[in-house]
């Protein structure tokens, strides 16, 4: 019933940029809470940024705060991910998610999208 399609990766240099973007569809998207997952190979999930449905709560990882930025626009039913200032370390598949509940469990997950940082 929620169908999520992230886009935006790629292979960037350290110290660069890039947007994530994912689109939400089926159920209202104000119904759900969004978040931004990555996972490196040999490492577990990690939950690198999150907002409520109004926006008016996020969250972020301590690694990434002060690089990233979280947002979301209801108008097209967006949630973005805009990593500045990256590091090797953030590669990873990054992954979109929708929760109804996010204290119990992210209910959507987008197929994910590649970042690759290197020189």
């Amino acid at each position: 019933q929620v169908q999520l399609v992230e886009s935006g990766g790629g292979l960037v240099q350290p110290g660069g940029s890039l947007r994530l973007s994912c689109a939400h569809s089926g159920r209202p998207f104000s119904m759900y809470a969004m978040g931004w997952f990555r996972q490196a190979p040999g490492k577990e999930r990690e939950c690198v940024a999150a907002i409520s449905r109004s926006g008016d709560n996020i969250y972020y990882v301590d690694s990434v705060k002060g690089r990233f930025t979280i947002s979301r626009d209801k108008a097209t039913n967006t949630v973005s991910l805009q990593m500045n200032s990256l590091k090797p370390e953030d590669t990873a598949v990054y992954y979109c998610a929708a929760a109804f509940d996010p204290d119990i469990e992210y209910d959507y997950w987008g197929q994910g999208t590649q970042v690759t940082v290197s020189s």
